[in-house]
């Protein structure tokens, strides 16, 4: 049985999806005060840290992959 080939995936676009969640996320948990008062006044920064990890994700692969690449 032949092995399938690789899925061809657009991982930018995925990160980006992935970025936006977090956007829309920390949008909700300011609108909801409830979501950020009290033991959970944490969840914001949560949010904020996702979207920008998941920025610096996407610059870095929109980088290439440098020297690896004619590994």
């Amino acid at each position: 049985m032949p092995k399938p080939q690789p899925l061809h995936v657009d991982t930018p676009k995925v990160i980006l999806v992935g970025v936006a969640c977090w956007v829309v996320m920390l949008v909700v948990t300011l609108l909801v005060p409830a979501l950020h008062t009290g033991e959970r006044d944490w969840w914001p920064w949560t949010c904020v840290a996702g979207a920008v990890l998941g920025l610096m994700g996407w610059a870095y692969v929109r980088r290439g992959r440098g020297n690896a690449e004619a590994a």
